[in-house]
């Protein structure tokens, strides 16, 4: 059984109304940088053997401050980057409202496609066989995931066998942590979107 710690990066300035998707140079602000040390806190007596983040700044960053409480390197992971949203990459929730193929993807995303970007259904096989490739790296280990809202729902509902056009009921709130094991046989989802340590903030 290999244990995954799978953790939403901390808040920026644009989360909840920007989709930022894979814009790069977009950081932690004070409160996400708080959140970071918030989850840091919590998951200090925590014995991990390995942490992996998505590419991205605002996930390298809140990984960062867990590695230097472990003494552990970050590894930067593609199979944990965030999903490509394309054309709506830096676009506003409120501007696509009216946008049919956005309509169509909150409601059918198993199948819908992002216009110049990547659907759903790529991006849960894309976080599952980087999940199934370390399970075989780290078997009997615990290992911490940094990585994005959708792409944890996603992986929640593979190992959940819930269909995806349902992940839109699962919430992952900032610095949010889920748990999961993976073993040769089956899954087991102990936790999810826990965000009990951000309560002092």
């Amino acid at each position: 059984m290999t244990k995954f710690l799978l953790i939403r990066h901390g808040q920026t300035d644009f989360t909840g109304k920007l989709l930022l998707g894979r814009h790069p140079g977009i950081s932690l602000n004070d409160k996400g940088l708080e959140q970071a040390r918030s989850i840091a806190d919590r998951l200090s007596d925590t014995p991990l053997s390995a942490i992996y983040s998505s590419p991205l700044e605002r996930v390298a960053e809140t990984a960062a401050t867990l590695a230097e409480t472990h003494n552990l390197p970050c590894n930067i992971n593609e199979a944990f980057l965030e999903l490509d949203f394309g054309n709506w990459t830096n676009k506003s929730i409120q501007e696509l409202e009216s946008d049919a193929q956005f309509k169509l993807f909150n409601m059918f995303r198993s199948s819908a496609r992002i216009p110049g970007g990547e659907m759903m259904l790529e991006a849960q096989m894309r976080v599952v066989t980087g999940l199934e490739k370390l399970r075989h790296e780290h078997r009997d280990q615990t290992v911490a995931i940094f990585s994005h809202a959708d792409i944890i729902k996603s992986a929640i509902c593979y190992y959940a066998g819930i269909h995806l056009d349902m992940s839109q009921r699962i919430e992952i709130s900032p610095a949010s942590l889920s748990i999961l094991e993976i073993y040769d046989e089956t899954a087991r989802i102990l936790v999810v979107n826990d965000t009990s340590h951000l309560n002092r903030l």
